[in-house]
């Protein structure tokens, strides 16, 4: 298994019936090759969306797939922007009270205009961190001794650390790709403290950095501004002596999020930052398109004060009173 295998490649002679998953951002790109990946192999799979109707739509082949193989996808309307739609959905599933065997935090935004969620975070920072920190913290009590946790993080960590002082851009400029660099390190980090936490029930959590592909995450980029960027990386990595980057097929770029929520190991996984079915060497080089992970992403330090931190934020808003005082964190 490598760069250039499949999530069917990775599932070969697996059968996943009597498993259940939850796939954030199921309706396009990774999202919903992941969840159909999954639902051919026979798993029964819950995706979150923004948009049922047109999610209904947009994940047909997802469940003609399920049908084929016994599995099946079931759409679950919720806006990671949102901590009141984040904790509708959650009570949701907790009222359901069926378990999963491994939640996939895929869903995201990138490097989107300066803007605030409803909640007043960061647009990033809101929705591609807090949003899932919720999510996941909520629900845990519904993963299964032994499941798993999978983030979905980035090579854009590279760009930059999270800033526990100016979360929300308040003491400096806005720049699109730095708040994406942030948003996807905290990704990073959540997944490595949620694997301190939680190992004790044999939950693994994993963060990992599926590949570049061309989906709609980089909606937010003209294609003359992606090709400028796809430039930038080239010209990067030629000077540092790296092979050229490859954009993946979607099918590829979901190779390694099925791998860590289904095939690997949990000790080999645990805690880890993961690229290209496998995982991933340390490579603190401040080049932002070098393969592998930088340092600060794998601080557990850090982690634990970005883990309090974001209870405080989600608590602020999510607190019974509504007053935005700080509230008992969400899943006590």
């Amino acid at each position: 298994m490598g760069a250039k295998s499949t999530a069917d490649d990775v599932l070969s002679g697996v059968r996943l019936g009597g498993r259940r998953f939850l796939v954030t951002g199921a309706a396009s790109g990774i999202g919903r090759e992941t969840a159909r990946a999954l639902a051919s192999h026979g798993a029964s799979v819950v995706g979150t969306v923004r948009d049922l109707a047109k999610a209904a739509t947009a994940t047909a082949e997802v469940r003609h797939a399920a049908s084929q193989a016994g599995g099946s996808l079931e759409l679950l309307e919720m806006d990671l922007a949102s901590l009141q739609s984040v904790r509708a959905g959650a009570d949701k599933l907790i009222a359901d009270g069926r378990r999963f065997d491994a939640i996939i935090a895929n869903a995201g935004v990138m490097a989107t205009p300066a803007g605030k969620t409803v909640d007043g975070f960061e647009t990033q920072f809101g929705t591609n961190h807090l949003g899932h920190f919720a999510l996941v913290t909520r629900i845990e009590p519904l993963l299964v001794d032994g499941g798993r946790l999978v983030v979905l993080s980035s090579q854009a960590h590279r760009v930059a650390d999270v800033d526990l002082e100016d979360l929300n851009f308040e003491r400096q400029n806005y720049e699109p790709f730095l708040a994406y660099g942030r948003s996807k390190t905290a990704n990073a980090l959540f997944a490595l403290e949620f694997d301190r936490r939680h190992r004790e029930r044999g939950i693994r959590a994993a963060s990992v950095m599926p590949g570049n592909s061309r989906t709609n995450l980089p909606r937010h980029f003209s294609e003359q501004e992606l090709q400028g960027l796809f430039q930038t990386v080239g010209r990067a990595r030629a000077e540092a002596g790296l092979p050229p980057g490859e954009l993946k097929a979607v099918s590829q770029a979901a190779a390694t999020s099925v791998w860590a929520a289904v095939v690997a190991g949990p000790d080999e996984i645990g805690g880890k930052y993961l690229e290209d079915v496998a995982v991933a060497p340390v490579n603190d080089a401040p080049n932002p398109f070098a393969d592998g992970v930088r340092l600060y992403a794998l601080d557990a330090d850090k982690a634990r004060r970005l883990w309090a931190k974001s209870e405080e934020l989600v608590g602020a808003v999510l607190s019974p009173a509504g007053n935005g005082r700080l509230g008992d964190p969400i899943n006590r």
